[in-house]
């Protein structure tokens, strides 16, 4: 949703936090009780990458069902900023779903709401490519809640009541915060009731709770949703019922491998729907899964101007080259520096692994920053808790892995920081993404090694300029050491393991594995070790790093490691 200035955004901020803690109170419980439980703290096992890039394509276009001519559509207007002047009342919209927008403080459109909401309201499926924080979620939902309302009543008497709008997200945090939107435009819906499926908590808890309080809007990840389709009883006959699809930041849900949970999802839901796919890039995959999830006579709608960076345009963009050694002494003098000039400021770090982010949280908390941690290795009552904190605090710094990446919405973020090489491209693009939102300032800063400077090449076209080393400063060295010497050591060493696994998947890195066990033994000494951490040989078996020289092998045989997850998100 888009803000008309200040007071609104707080109020719709309040709005969201109250109800994701509605969302999240009835898991507590459960939560807490399977922080032991490995499963359910793993990030998705991540797919194959996109094999190609995004193209730029015209604003709005009918896609192509055949060889001919792609005709020409409705062109939408696009600028520098995120807003348009088309006001929510110009739209044939419940007058009880614009009630809700005005008491949020919300007046005018963003420009993909207004470049997709005629197109949907027709009836048309829809494939629409936005940049991060232009408000795609209520793009999806306001025309969902229409759906929903046009449907006809259900006796009380149906065992089976029928879910009508299913929403699949690539995250928890991705569909809770859905799930929290739809809440503040379905305040004077009373009858219409959302519920969100995830990961997490266990799976009879979710049955009893969409048992004692039926929905007509679901949100929810793959995986779980999977979960429910198997085990649920009639719950494969309420999807029967599902007349609007969405698939949100389809690109991610691909990239993370639910190929597979996607297409049995679709084959799970009538046939007779309303599609809509929503995503920041439109690599080759999604067109794929257009063919299966869409009409051949879908609408693509493009918010991405020919020519337009794919970054915005107020986030400067900066990267550092400095050898490992010197990267947590670096950060700190970053950080320090940010918090100086910058009153309230709201800072993101983004790590490789859960592992190396809660190093890194681990150091910064010694180093007395105030500084939370999300990573896939917490619950999920947990992440809950710390990303609305975030949400509604300033003067913070939260270090995370990937599960933040995409689509999450933290207001007012001043600084990005990346350290060690992003995933691919895309993923650099959509960790910046957290910050410059809604039209405003931000920086990012990426820190790399010498030897991952070969990274630069895939992103070469974005505004991103080098920017020289700051001096040496042996005050705040000595700081960090001492900081890294008060970390526990089983945390540096599931660091040392999580980052060698990372690195291995870098195939340009990987190839050469004498030379990676020496940069992950170089890893090791920036943590303040003398000797690098053993690994137990089931898992150097799993990594392909057997009888590599450096490597030191645990002795005997950890049962327990064995079905470890040795690189997590």
């Amino acid at each position: 949703m888009n803000s008309d200035g200040p007071k609104s955004g707080k109020k719709r901020r309040e709005l969201r936090a109250k109800h994701l803690k509605k969302f999240t109170s009835d898991q507590e419980d459960e939560s807490v009780k399977q922080v032991k439980d490995k499963n359910n703290n793993r990030g998705p096992k991540r797919g194959r990458e996109a094999q190609s890039d995004d193209v730029d394509e015209p604003l709005i276009k009918k896609a192509a069902a055949s060889t001919k001519p792609v005709e020409e559509a409705q062109i939408a207007k696009t600028s520098d900023s995120y807003l348009s002047k088309t006001r929510f009342d110009q739209f044939p919209l419940s007058p009880l779903s614009l009630k809700a927008i005005a008491d949020a403080g919300f007046k005018t459109m963003t420009v993909v709401q207004e470049a997709t909401l005629p197109l949907i309201l027709k009836g048309k499926d829809v494939l629409a490519k936005a940049k991060t924080g232009t408000g795609k979620t209520v793009a999806f939902l306001l025309p969902s809640i229409e759906a929903v309302i046009k449907s006809p009543p259900v006796s009380r008497d149906n065992r089976h009541p029928p879910i009508i709008v299913l929403v699949v997200c690539p995250t928890r945090e991705l569909a809770c915060q859905a799930a929290a939107e739809a809440n503040i435009l379905l305040k004077y819906h009373p009858s219409i009731g959302v519920q969100v499926v995830i990961g997490g908590t266990k799976l009879p808890t979710e049955q009893r709770r969409m048992q004692k309080s039926p929905c007509q809007i679901l949100v929810a990840t793959p995986g779980r949703l999977k979960d429910h389709i198997d085990n649920t009883s009639g719950f494969a006959t309420r999807l029967m019922g599902v007349k609007v699809l969405v698939l949100d930041e389809a690109d991610h849900l691909l990239d993370m491998g639910f190929r597979r949970d996607i297409e049995r999802i679709i084959a799970a839901v009538p046939k007779q729907r309303q599609t809509f796919l929503f995503s920041a890039t439109v690599p080759e995959e999604v067109r794929q899964i257009c063919h299966v999830a869409l009409k051949p006579d879908h609408e693509f709608v493009n918010c991405v101007q020919e020519g337009a960076g794919e970054t915005h345009q107020k986030v400067t963009q900066m990267y550092m080259i400095a050898s490992l050694d010197r990267h947590f002494s670096l950060l700190y003098g970053l950080l320090k520096e940010h918090i100086t000039e910058n009153v309230g400021y709201k800072i993101i770090i983004f790590c490789t692994t859960a592992m190396v982010t809660r190093l890194v949280a681990d150091l910064l908390g010694k180093l007395c920053l105030n500084v939370r941690e999300i990573h896939s290795r917490k619950p999920q009552s947990y992440r809950t808790r710390v990303s609305d904190e975030f949400r509604k605090s300033k003067s913070i710094i939260l270090v995370t892995s990937d599960v933040s990446a995409r689509g999450v919405d933290y207001p007012d973020v001043s600084l990005v920081v990346q350290m060690g090489l992003p995933s691919d491209r895309e993923q650099y693009i959509h960790r910046l993404g957290r910050t410059g939102r809604k039209g405003k300032e931000g920086e990012g800063i990426l820190l790399l090694a010498p030897w991952e400077e070969y990274f630069l090449s895939s992103v070469k076209d974005l505004p991103i300029t080098k920017t020289s080393l700051p001096p040496i400063d042996h005050e705040a060295v000595k700081k960090v050491q001492k900081g890294l010497s008060q970390v526990e050591m089983t945390n540096k060493e599931a660091a040392y393991q999580a980052w060698l696994g990372y690195y291995k998947s870098q195939k340009q890195i990987a190839r050469d594995t004498t030379r990676l066990v020496e940069l992950a033994n170089e890893f090791s000494r920036s943590m303040g070790l003398s000797t690098p951490p053993a690994i137990p040989i089931n898992v150097l078996g799993k990594m392909g790093l057997k009888n590599v020289p450096g490597i030191r092998v645990a002795p005997g045989f950890d049962k327990k490691k064995t079905n470890r997850n040795f690189r997590s998100r």
